[in-house]
């Protein structure tokens, strides 16, 4: 009979394991993983700025994504490579930012960023990446390495044969963009380094000119996406540091043009900008933090005199802001996209890094299942 009791509760105990497991994985959002590789070698300015004025645009093409009919959460990584002022036992490379959720810290580093002339170690930079960076292991998560250049694919001591199938048997695709000729992308071995990796080659004319597209809604929508830091609620050592960063990331994107600030506050109204390491308002929705745990010296400022009660209410009241604000950038985003749609078409603007990359996520993503609203 004793033995029958502990073989129920055994029985029992792995029911409930079992089924936790399985909602915590029904839960469990699509995961796109990509990790953005530049040359940072004295020619490549042009690539950094068309890097730094379509993140957003690119980050927005990952919101059509579902798989599942589910949004994808996006994590982006950030390497230079072929900069003389970093030395050369480190590859002339750097690891900038890992594998995170974090966008405004991805623009904050490109914005930063600055060419010294050096050599280009193709062949390590992907080897390091696909090491040292936490890659998801799960076959359904799109995992990609943008790689971009305009020196010679074979530099260096590491071969860039086994780096991309290295990549590839864990299955991280390698593309790679380069910097100029097509025929000479081909000669210089980057068509190789992609195909061994599963990956697209392609060409792009770095130092091209972004052509911007001015629409009547732009205004409203620059005004929103400011308008929704007021939202934000940070809290713990990092809340104010980053919810600063955020205020910058919006000064960045206008001293380059307002389209790009259009864009970056289309990316502030939707899914892949979360930032529950931050901002009570979105840890709470997400179940990372319960704000009546939170001890005093815990809370933000403005929390600090409010009871349990209130706190709730604050957060609450500041999410239904967000959302309100959230749903008209939406809205105005749709109106924009059939007033600019037509005049894009009379524009080629089709060989920069943002059309590259985009082009290239969207066969790849819709290989992992997932689908693109129009």
């Amino acid at each position: 009979m004793k033995n029958l009791k502990i073989l129920s509760i055994i029985v029992f105990t792995l029911f409930i394991i079992t089924n936790v497991s399985m909602a915590k994985k029904h839960n469990e959002k699509p995961l796109i993983q990509m990790a953005i590789l530049i040359d940072t070698s004295g020619s490549m300015q042009g690539l950094i700025e068309q890097a730094k004025t379509q993140l957003w645009k690119i980050v927005n093409e990952m919101a059509l994504a579902k798989q599942k009919n589910r949004s994808p959460k996006l994590e982006v990584a950030l390497y230079e490579y072929g900069k003389s002022s970093i030395p050369a036992s480190e590859g002339y490379m750097r690891m900038i930012v890992p594998l995170s959720e974090d966008l405004d810290q991805i623009s904050d580093e490109l914005f930063k960023l600055r060419t010294n002339g050096g050599s280009e170690y193709c062949g390590e930079v992907i080897r390091k990446s696909v090491s040292n960076l936490k890659w998801n292991r799960k076959n359904n998560v799109l995992k990609v390495i943008f790689i971009a250049g305009n020196e010679p694919f074979t530099q260096g001591r590491v071969d860039y044969r086994i780096s991309c199938k290295s990549a590839i048997s864990k299955g991280i695709i390698v593309n790679t963009i380069f910097c100029g000729n097509y025929q000479t992308g081909i000669r210089t071995n980057w068509k190789d380094g992609a195909d061994l990796a599963d990956g697209k080659y392609m060409n792009i004319d770095h130092n091209q000119r972004i052509v911007h597209i001015k629409a009547p809604q732009d205004k409203e929508i620059v005004k929103l996406g400011m308008k929704l830091n007021k939202t934000y609620i940070g809290y713990g050592k990092a809340g104010e540091i980053k919810k600063e960063r955020q205020k910058r990331q919006d000064k960045n994107a206008m001293t380059l043009n307002e389209e790009v600030m259009v864009q970056r506050a289309v990316t502030k109204s939707s899914k892949q900008y979360s930032n529950t390491g931050w901002d009570l308002v979105d840890a709470v929705k997400e179940g990372k933090i319960k704000v009546e745990d939170m001890k005093h010296e815990e809370l933000p400022p403005e929390m600090k005199k409010l009871n349990k009660k209130e706190r709730k209410e604050y957060i609450d009241k500041k999410r239904k802001e967000r959302e309100e604000i959230q749903k008209r950038i939406n809205e105005l985003k749709k109106d924009r996209h059939k007033y600019t749609s037509e005049k894009r078409k009379k524009i080629a603007n089709d060989n920069t890094l943002d059309a590259a990359m985009i082009k290239a996520i969207r066969e790849q993503a819709e290989k992992k299942n997932f689908k693109f609203k129009k």
